[in-house]
């Protein structure tokens, strides 16, 4: 597929994203999420979601059967951005953590070598009730880390935030050439951190919040003060904390809580950002000059929701502009268009590959309706080698099935895609 207007390599291309962490409690999703998506904004439209959920329902009956089947927070999110023309790029869950990454369609043939992982903290690495998941990926040649962390929670266990922070970092990978987390030309770190405030008693800090001064609890939030000690987390960038601290709440209200343990206010749900060739301009490694400078992170805001309640955090969202030069200019594949085509007729689907491309006997083609929700969600396909029925160096022809078609096929609104056996990975798009 061939998006339409493609960039030349070398020019200057600015994407939006749009970044949501929330724990969410073991709620179902709500009604609404318009404002937390910011699908009424009058710029221009988000080109990425990344979603990243901690405390997803996963108790042992709904677990076996997200297993089998989406769960109703990935449905959800996908009902509502794949008819505003978003597909669910990739997805990766342990237990109650769950992160969801959706593009716009015109994006998906410069996206490759999509992996994910998870790792492990809970009960000394043998629980994946907090840990990280994560997904990687080659945008326009730019390699990007997206991770959704739940860190331990309690005042008094900053010391084992850090400790699975860096264990988290220190995951690896599965394949060949694939850099480390903090290899990545941009990492981004979000989540349930449960970093809390310190030495402040409750009636300071609410009084604080009830009046905005936030900044006179900056000071003392255990993330910022780890970020003055430690040394990797002083490459992760953060915005200003210009937001109520986002737990703990009543359920259904905007008030702090009011159980008997009353939990003082705490910035447990944060968003950081990390960009490789700052750090290596920092520490003198390499020098860019301003025309090196390939990827670029700026934050446009940083918010919470408090409209939505029903979890006792509040949803935080960060909106960012990445400025980039592709380095990729052609897709690996480009189908030509069929026009318009009826189901009671034979298709010749024709389609073209760069010399690179690792074509396989397990290629496949799938018929999409319009607005499909990821690659599984084909209507039908056809075996790329099975069903061949020309080939030369400059493009190839194969005739799928009519009749298994016609059993399959419910709408004659369609489009075409190539995808490989391997859905992680969207290289042969």
């Amino acid at each position: 597929m061939e998006p339409a207007g493609s960039e030349q390599r070398g020019a200057v291309r600015e994407l939006r994203l749009h970044l949501v962490t929330w724990n969410v409690g073991t709620a179902s999703p709500p009604p609404d999420v318009t404002s937390l998506l910011q699908l009424n904004s009058l710029g221009p439209t988000m080109d990425m979601y990344v979603i990243g959920l901690q405390e997803v329902n996963s108790r042992i009956t709904n677990f076996l059967s997200d297993l089998a089947f989406d769960d109703p927070w990935s449905i959800f999110f996908m009902t509502v951005l794949s008819p505003l023309g978003y597909i669910k790029l990739s997805s990766v869950r342990m237990q109650g953590l769950l992160l969801l990454v959706f593009v716009k369609h015109i994006h998906l043939p410069f996206i490759r070598d999509i992996h994910t992982h998870y790792t492990r903290t809970g009960l000394y690495g043998y629980w994946g009730n907090k840990g990280g998941v994560t997904v990687r990926m080659s945008l326009y040649g730019h390699t990007i880390c997206f991770m959704n962390c739940h860190l331990p929670a309690h005042m008094e266990n900053t010391e084992q935030r850090l400790d699975d922070f860096e264990k988290i970092l220190e995951m690896q990978f599965e394949g060949e050439n694939i850099p480390s987390t903090l290899d990545h030309d941009v990492l981004f770190w979000f989540g349930d951190l449960n970093f809390r405030i310190a030495d402040y008693g409750i009636h300071f800090v609410r009084e604080s919040i009830n009046n905005k001064r936030y900044n006179l609890l900056w000071e003392k939030d255990q993330l910022n003060m780890a970020k003055k000690k430690e040394a990797f987390l002083q490459e992760f960038i953060e915005g200003p904390l210009q937001f109520k601290p986002t737990y703990k709440f009543d359920l259904y209200s905007d008030v702090y809580d009011t159980s008997e343990k009353k939990r003082k206010p705490a910035w447990t749900d944060r968003i950081l950002w990390r960009v490789k060739n700052l750090c290596q301009r920092a520490s003198k490694e390499v020098e860019f000059s301003e025309e090196e400078q390939t990827i670029s992170v700026t934050l446009n805001n940083y918010i919470s929701h408090m409209s939505y309640g029903i979890s006792d955090h509040k949803p935080v969202t960060g909106t960012f502009g990445l400025e980039l030069k592709p380095l990729l200019s052609d897709p690996l594949i480009i189908l030509s268009p069929e026009g318009e085509w009826s189901a009671e007729h034979d298709v010749l689907i024709s389609y073209s590959a760069v010399p690179e491309f690792p074509s396989s006997a397990w290629d496949w083609i799938g018929l999409f309706k319009v607005a499909f929700r990821h690659v599984n969600d084909y209507v039908t396909y056809a075996w790329v080698e099975d069903d061949e029925i020309s080939s030369n160096k400059d493009s190839k022809q194969i005739q799928p099935n009519r009749t298994l078609i016609e059993k399959n096929l419910t709408q004659e609104e369609n489009s075409w895609m190539q995808k490989p056996d391997n859905l992680e990975s969207l290289d042969e798009f």
